[in-house]
């Protein structure tokens, strides 16, 4: 029987069982394989694939949805991957129309590389920004700030949930919720009792990567990654937007090296909603 052509293989929504194949793709484009944030990304968001007649996927992109239910108000594309011996025949494009598609007129966002970018461009996306990749095992300074941080407990939940969709420009309490499984260490700062910012610190290959983080100014970002970094003896990971200048120069000299630039693009929004001067850091560049 004749092997069918990729643009007849159909595009179908994937699920927690295909976390295996999704992992396999990721380790096929020489990136990790990352299962944990797939098996997050997976329950959290709708993942899209296309399946491969010889076993595994061809390609996969996943997308979360933030906003009302059935309604959403922004959609973030993330993980577009495509298998190496597919590679540059035109899946990758099919796959990303199909999403823009199927989401009609909700607006969506994406971190793009140098690579990946142009395909986007292509597709009516626009940059809008830049977040920066730092990796390294913070060195703490040993001066003591001034900014209250704590461990997150259950009771924190609503006051981190309104928070965030103040500063993030909408409702992210689907994926919000599963964090506290999700992430090795949540942390709030708070002043008289009201929470000024939090952050997670979740496990990914050897990091710990921090994200989200939320904070009400620069201060209070720099207290809770190094309460996240006093917490691990992992190396962290994390992308901050380059508006954050001060934060990132900091960061710097505590250890935390540059490792790559992604360009933050939007289709169908001028910008992204929310406060961008509390929003540092997402929680995964793949969620938004």
């Amino acid at each position: 029987m004749p092997t069918p052509s990729l643009a007849a293989l159909p595009i179908r929504r994937l699920t927690l069982r295909d976390l295996t194949a999704c992992a396999d793709l990721s380790e096929d484009r020489g990136w990790p394989r990352e299962e944990h944030k797939w098996g997050f990304l997976l329950t959290a968001g709708n993942g899209f694939g296309i399946d491969d007649p010889q076993g595994g996927l061809v390609a996969a992109c996943v997308v979360t949805q933030y906003g009302s239910w059935g309604r959403p108000d922004l959609g973030a594309i993330g993980m577009v991957l495509v298998a190496q011996r597919h590679a540059r025949r035109g899946v990758g494009r099919r796959l990303m129309r199909h999403v823009v598609s199927t989401m009609g007129a909700t607006p969506l966002t994406l971190h793009a590389t140098e690579n990946g970018r142009p395909l986007y461009e292509e597709l009516g996306f626009k940059v809008t920004g830049r977040a920066e990749m730092l990796r390294g095992r913070f060195a703490p300074d040993g001066l003591e700030s001034g900014v209250l941080t704590r461990a997150a407990t259950a009771e924190d939940l609503p006051s981190i949930l309104r928070l965030d969709e103040e500063v993030f420009g909408s409702d992210r309490t689907p994926l919000l919720a599963r964090l506290p499984a999700f992430a090795d260490q949540l942390r709030v700062a708070e002043e008289d009792g009201t929470l000024t910012g939090y952050a997670a610190a979740w496990p990914n290959m050897d990091t710990h990567v921090v994200g989200p983080l939320i904070a009400r100014d620069t201060e209070t970002a720099k207290a809770l990654i190094a309460s996240l970094a006093d917490g691990t003896d992992r190396p962290l990971r994390t992308d901050i937007d380059v508006r954050h200048e001060e934060l990132l120069a900091w960061a710097k000299t505590h250890g935390l090296t540059p490792v790559a630039f992604n360009s933050v693009m939007t289709y169908g929004i001028p910008d992204l909603p929310g406060d961008w001067t509390r929003r540092f850091a997402p929680l995964t560049v793949a969620a938004g």
